[in-house]
């Protein structure tokens, strides 16, 4: 797997200061993609375990409130990620959030999606729609996109909403 860039403190991707990592490689190509950059498979450096120190060096500082991760397109890396995730979760019990372009419903029909989706805790799913580009929302660009508490969305069999934030809440 490759990544474009890993952030020791970032406040935009979740609540409270987080740390955040960007996979590369996207087929989605959605219109006026803030992370167009990324959508190369090929671009960024290579992800060692030297990366994976380094991000659990960072959720080990009492300020960061977890991990977010990004694209790219994090379940077009999946495999790799099950083993980042796994890895790192043995040395932090700090929440995960994954952005993807794909839907909640999309990603349980595919067992490995799956599996990475039930390592992490908020899911913000769904495609980046220039249409519907609102920069009122939290930590989303457009209000087809939603914030979704996995643990408790696979514990009751039905979505759950992140901090009961449904779509178009501000």
């Amino acid at each position: 797997m490759r990544y474009g860039q890993i952030r020791k403190f970032d406040v935009a991707n979740g609540p409270g200061i987080r740390t955040t990592f960007f996979v590369t490689g996207c087929t989605h190509h959605c219109p006026e993609c803030f992370n167009e950059e990324y959508q190369d498979f090929h671009s960024g450096e290579l992800w060692t375990n030297e990366q994976t120190k380094e991000v659990i060096k960072y959720l080990n500082q009492d300020v960061v409130e977890g991990l977010t991760i990004l694209g790219g397109e994090p379940f077009q890396n999946t495999e790799d990620l099950i083993k980042i995730i796994s890895d790192i979760k043995k040395e932090s019990n700090k929440s995960i959030w994954i952005y993807s372009g794909y839907t909640y419903e999309e990603l349980i029909k595919n067992p490995v999606q799956k599996e990475l989706l039930e390592l992490v805790d908020v899911l913000v799913d769904g495609l980046f729609k220039i249409e519907l580009k609102n920069l009122k929302l939290k930590f989303r660009g457009s209000s087809n996109q939603r914030i979704i508490d996995i643990k408790n969305t696979l514990k009751n069999n039905e979505i759950v909403f992140w901090n009961g934030i449904e779509k178009e809440d501000l």
